[in-house]
């Protein structure tokens, strides 16, 4: 027996279905090649051929005389159909023993294993020899139910609604919030302004200053140390910090717990420290019953949230539109398909309606009028026009004799078709294309890539700067006290210069991490 080697080419530069039958007219009439199968999506051939005549370098240099770009793949292993079966029935080791042991027997399976607790096989085979079917029938011989391991046809990992939701309602959360801390913001510094004005034209002192600051409605204090402003501003932002900030409590927990620094840990910390840090501030005002309202940052927290929630939600919105544009091509493909077995003469003997994932390669499919394509094939017997608009854009209906070829998903439109299939499973047209799409979404621009890079040194960086930031005005505050007084405006005057100094590191400090928070690296 002669001897018939498999061998894989990549090909490039075939535009459409004339460049694969040009390839595989040419590549049939040269001595020691027994097949050939183009893909035109995937651009590949599967070449059979006898190495006592030809090896792969020369088919590839045959395809590259007809102009196309061609390099034989090395170790390639795709060609391989793999299997997912649920086997019921096993009861012990020995039952999957048995299975196993027989498809290894089997001519054309060439790896298989089969786990009792999970009821599941997974098998290797060639798919020349041997296919899905004639597998499912060994088992069953064996006296064990099996079906396929059901697909989940819907593309639910596509779907991004939920996540869509989830950040709607974040952002609604922190925006309800923010609206009446930013108003309470804003008011206060008119009114600032307006004081400050007044304290220039009319020179008043200090002390009436004061008064009159703590006559403002917003500057009333409840407690001694406690203004109204404070109180509001506190009830506004732990609604946000709870439910605003719950996923990125979450996601910053999980990257922390892999050690690595994402946005989500900048926007925590920035968030908790403003938070707990105003808090501690108040209760320290409330202790020594301060006269001077402290300065706190209840106001960072919702705002932050509102930008950055936001930014989440239209991010995913613009994933779910691709994603969607995906599940309808996913949702094009058939599921099942009508086998025929011919006698002689090609005289109808059975058919039987099985799943697309069980058509094997050389079966015999009928396809009727108004029926898709399950699987990309060639026409033996029947003329019909075929609808291939939704992988060619051709509106008009293509003509289809025997000898044509059919693409998987396409509609037939008004006569009955017999094909041999040519490319099953995950090898159609349409399942390329998919792939293609898929792999388009999953990988990353370079630039991209740099930037999540940098976001990774960024984070600790900044954690770092705000450190050093506090350490600095510690420093330069017990120097030299004056500076600090400059910058520092209307500390209460009772308190100690070490207070006054550490008070006026710490918001420098947060106000390093609340500003690199939302920086424009993150929200891009």
């Amino acid at each position: 027996a002669k001897t018939v080697l498999k061998c894989y080419v990549q090909v490039t530069g075939m535009t459409c279905a004339s460049c694969v039958a040009n390839i595989e007219r040419n590549l049939r009439r040269e001595d020691g090649i027994h097949s050939i199968l183009v893909a035109l999506m995937a651009g590949k051939a599967e070449v059979r051929y006898n190495p006592a005549v030809i090896h792969p370098a020369a088919i590839a240099e045959l395809i590259r005389e007809l102009g196309f770009g061609a390099t034989v793949m090395e170790n390639y292993d795709e060609g391989d159909g793999i299997l997912e079966l649920v086997v019921r029935g096993m009861t012990c080791a020995s039952c999957v023993h048995k299975i196993e042991s027989t498809l290894m027997k089997t001519n054309g399976v060439l790896y298989c294993s089969v786990a009792l607790a999970t009821n599941k096989a997974h098998i290797k085979y060639d798919p020349e020899i041997i296919g899905p079917r004639d597998v499912i029938q060994t088992i069953q011989d064996l006296g064990f139910t099996t079906s396929l391991v059901k697909k989940d046809r819907s593309a639910s990992h596509l779907d991004h609604k939920q996540e869509i939701r989830q950040w709607k309602r974040s952002f609604i959360v922190s925006l309800v919030f923010c609206i009446p801390v930013m108003g309470l913001m804003i008011y206060m510094m008119v009114m600032d302004s307006q004081m400050s004005d007044a304290h220039a034209h009319h020179n008043m002192s200090d002390e009436e200053m004061e008064a009159l600051r703590s006559s403002m409605v917003l500057e009333y204090q409840l407690l001694p140390g406690l203004s109204v402003m404070n109180l509001l501003s506190f009830l506004l932002c732990v609604p946000v910090q709870m439910f605003g900030g719950w996923h990125f409590y979450i996601q910053a927990y999980k990257a922390l717990k892999h050690r690595t620094a994402n946005m989500d840990v900048l926007i925590v910390l920035a968030t908790s420290i403003a938070f707990v840090y105003s808090f501690v501030i108040l209760l320290v005002a409330m202790a020594e019953k301060a006269k001077v309202n402290p300065v706190t940052f209840f106001d960072t927290p919702p705002m932050l949230f509102v930008f950055i929630s936001l930014g989440r939600w239209l991010e995913h919105v613009a994933k779910g539109k691709t994603s969607e544009a995906l599940a309808r091509l996913i949702s094009l493909q058939a599921t099942e398909a009508t086998i025929v077995t011919l006698g002689p003469g090609n005289v109808l003997l059975s058919e039987e309606q099985v799943d697309v994932e069980l058509v094997q390669r050389g079966d015999i499919v009928k396809v009727i009028p108004g029926g898709k394509f399950p699987v990309d094939g060639r026409v033996i017997e029947g003329h019909s026009m075929v609808d291939e608009s939704l992988i060619t854009g051709e509106a008009m209906p293509v003509t289809k004799k025997p000898g044509n070829t059919v693409i998987a998903g396409s509609i037939n439109q008004n006569g009955s078709l017999l094909i041999s299939a040519t490319h099953v499973g995950a090898d159609t047209t349409l399942s390329q294309i998919v792939k293609l799409v898929e792999e388009a979404q999953t990988s990353k621009a370079p630039i991209q890539q740099f930037a999540d890079k940098l976001s990774g040194y960024f984070v600790p960086s900044i954690v770092a700067v705000s450190v050093v930031t506090l350490f600095a005005w510690i420093i330069i505050g017990f120097v030299d006290f004056e500076i600090v007084e400059k910058y520092f405006l209307g500390y209460n005057k009772s308190i100690s210069t070490a207070e006054v100094i550490i008070r006026f590191a710490f918001q420098a400090s947060i106000t390093v991490l609340c500003i690199a928070c939302p920086c424009s690296l993150g929200l891009a």
